[in-house]
């Protein structure tokens, strides 16, 4: 076990915030925002970040931006930081980002969910196996989108490279039964933020995604906390605060059946409320309409006094 394995086992059992993506009005990125992003949420207590995620809208940003992004990200965070980048596609695509992402210094790769409509669990396992080949840095990949089984996930865990899995299925029961099957080094985290942060963490996550923490950390750390101190009241009741917030991120938004299509564009107003940086969406994805913008605000009210009341 490398120095760099245990390390980047360590920071996944934290709060991981995601660092979004802030495009001006003609959806050029602002790579300076990203930094001040990231120093603020270091300052904050955040130690572990997702760069080039499904938050910062990998899909709508190139190659070249995705390495660009990475880089703002670990040029403005201190060297106890922990970069995770994400990396996804076909294998010469993954291969080549990878190989770029070590360039710039990233800690671990987050392998990003596959986007293919037609899967076979063996043929995934060896896509891991071919990008462990590349590097030596750490490899996190997320599961979601699919079902896969248990045993799947076993094998998963005990591949060369892999040191975490994020866990993005609202499925405790098969989070048990994996945790279970799988190698005991493997650290796993709650991919699916806080609310399900409660129930995940007694079937055997150590870490969680971030949703309202992206831009409120002190709620995240505080229910890191609760959890690891086994205080279940307290971390329901923080848990509880994050609730409306991320129920609202679920809606499909204006003319559109598809839910979850106001997540984003609702991570960075909540972002521009704590006097961070949001900024543009790009397509496919749209900006909240003037109403939605006003729910948030609202939600985003509440959500101060409560974690005025539970945090301080």
């Amino acid at each position: 076990m490398s120095s760099s394995d245990e390390r980047v086992r360590e920071r996944l059992r934290g709060v991981a915030v995601g660092l979004l993506t802030p495009f001006d009005q003609h959806l050029d990125i602002e790579y300076e925002k990203i930094g001040d992003n990231a120093e603020s949420l270091y300052e904050s207590g955040i130690r572990t970040f997702l760069a080039a995620a499904n938050i910062s809208e990998y899909h709508s940003l190139s190659n070249e931006e995705r390495v660009a992004v990475t880089e703002a990200s670990v040029d403005a965070l201190p060297s106890d930081a922990c970069v995770l980048a994400g990396v996804g596609g076909s294998t010469a695509n993954a291969k080549e980002l990878i190989r770029a992402y070590d360039r710039v210094g990233a800690d671990a790769m987050m392998i990003m969910p596959p986007d293919h409509t037609y899967l076979h669990e063996q043929g995934l396992l060896q896509y891991y196996r071919e990008l462990a080949s590349v590097t030596e840095t750490p490899l996190v990949p997320y599961v979601r989108g699919f079902d896969p089984s248990v045993s799947y996930m076993a094998d998963l865990t005990r591949l060369d490279g892999v040191v975490g899995i994020k866990y993005a299925l609202p499925d405790p029961v098969k989070l048990g039964a994996a945790v279970e099957a799988g190698a005991d080094d493997v650290v796993w985290v709650d991919g699916l933020a806080e609310p399900y942060a409660v129930s995940f963490w007694t079937e055997g996550i150590e870490g969680f995604s971030a949703g309202v923490s992206n831009f409120r950390p002190e709620v995240g750390l505080e229910l890191f906390d609760a959890l690891s101190d086994g205080d279940w009241e307290r971390a329901r009741k923080l848990r509880d605060a994050c609730l409306p917030f991320q129920n609202f991120r679920d809606r499909s938004g204006r003319d559109n059946d598809i839910p979850g299509a106001v997540s984003v564009p609702t991570v960075k107003k909540g972002l521009e409320l704590a006097g961070l940086h949001g900024g543009a969406v790009r397509e496919p994805l749209r900006p909240l309409t003037d109403e939605e913008e006003r729910r948030v605000e609202e939600i985003y009210d509440q959500l101060t006094d409560d974690i005025d009341r539970l945090v301080g």
